[in-house]
């Protein structure tokens, strides 16, 4: 049981108001056909795909924190925002960007959070700090969320995926040798530049990583299950079929 102020609050009215909180989340969410979403996923499971296909069809702003790093590490002339600056003053030195940092770069994109179609946010959280963080700054901006898309992928087949994965040094973007070739062999379709690979898609590498990411985002999966927000979307096959799965997953769940 509960005290806040005068009034008291069990286990079943607690229970009772998170189902009217989401009822009216959902009543929003349809209003808009899509909504704020947080995408979850292991290295490869196709978030950062799936966002720019909800961009491209209804609109929604993807906003992909791992995105605006690799721009600012390769000098793509974004705007030298203090968050930006703070950013990469870390990178260089080697080291981790700090969650207060991304929050900020987050909250300096503030008009993406405010957009009609709603939003997609893609590499972050990836901590429950991190969701809890973002929690607060959507209150702040009068907003909340209304579902967090996890995207499930067993471990062989995030390595298959990640070993043919090239990406444009430019940040112009993510290709795959099998299922999203370029135009051009190894070339990036927007500007011409020789596709690379990144250190972290060799698969030594990978399983390093998704053993990090099962560690840090099991609490991350719990925490919006509690919440109702979770939904869950298997991301085998092609990048179409995924997309069909998520946008009936919506249309079921909100």
């Amino acid at each position: 049981m509960v005290t806040v102020g005068a009034v008291t609050i069990d286990g079943v009215q607690r229970k009772r108001a998170n189902r009217l909180l989401l009822a009216a989340r959902r009543s929003r969410a349809r209003a808009r056909l899509l909504s704020r979403l947080v995408l979850l996923g292991p290295p490869g499971a196709g978030k950062g795909t799936q966002a720019e296909v909800l961009e491209r069809k209804f609109g929604i702003c993807h906003l992909s924190t791992g995105e605006i790093l690799r721009d600012v590490a390769a000098g793509n002339g974004l705007p030298q925002t203090s968050a930006l600056k703070s950013a990469l003053r870390y990178m260089r030195r080697g080291e981790l960007v700090p969650d207060a940092t991304i929050l900020e770069l987050v909250r300096e994109r503030r008009d993406c959070l405010h957009a009609h179609q709603g939003f997609a946010l893609d590499g972050f959280p990836r901590t429950l700090p991190q969701a809890r963080a973002l929690n607060r700054l959507l209150l702040q901006e009068g907003l909340t969320l209304d579902a967090a898309l996890e995207f499930s992928l067993p471990m062989e087949q995030v390595i298959k995926r990640l070993s043919g994965r090239r990406i444009c040094p430019n940040g112009h973007g993510v290709y795959h040798l099998k299922a999203r070739p370029p135009k051009v062999d190894e070339q990036c379709d927007r500007c011409g530049a020789k596709l690379v690979r990144r250190e972290d898609d060799r698969p030594e590498v990978v399983r390093a990583r998704m053993n990090a990411y099962e560690k840090s985002t099991r609490p991350l999966i719990a925490f919006y299950k509690e919440q109702g927000l979770l939904i869950t979307i298997k991301a085998q096959g092609k990048p179409n079929e995924v997309f069909t799965r998520t946008v009936n997953a919506l249309k079921r769940n909100l």
